[in-house]
């Protein structure tokens, strides 16, 4: 019986193939990639790896955190950074939920 393992590392090797076969749009993602991988931007590089891992947490992109996790470390993020980052990520998904909850009583009262 084969078993689908789903969000492992090495299924970003596949990041090339998907690439070759739609060209234009994969240079569009490597464009935003560079993006954060700047260092000549006004934003130092370890404060971008630090927003990176911010909004994979909050997508909850397994690769994206894996990858930004390491570049934040390699750039200086300290243990203690990277867990203050974790639960401000919480904290303002949180604020989300609520935003959309008092949009969602608007509604409902709309809906009255």
């Amino acid at each position: 019986m084969h078993q689908h393992t789903y969000q492992d590392p090495s299924d970003l090797t596949r990041a090339r193939q998907v690439g070759a076969l739609a060209p234009p749009e994969s240079a569009a993602w490597r464009g935003f990639q560079q993006a954060v991988d700047r260092t000549d931007g006004a934003v130092p590089r370890k404060v971008r790896e630090l927003v990176a891992v911010a909004v994979a947490l909050t997508t909850q992109c397994s690769y994206c955190l894996d990858v930004h996790t390491a570049q934040a470390r390699r750039h200086g993020v300290t243990p203690e950074e990277l867990a203050e980052v974790v639960f401000v990520a919480g904290a303002v998904r949180a604020g989300g939920s609520l935003a959309h909850g008092l949009q969602a009583m608007k509604l409902y009262e709309a809906h009255g």
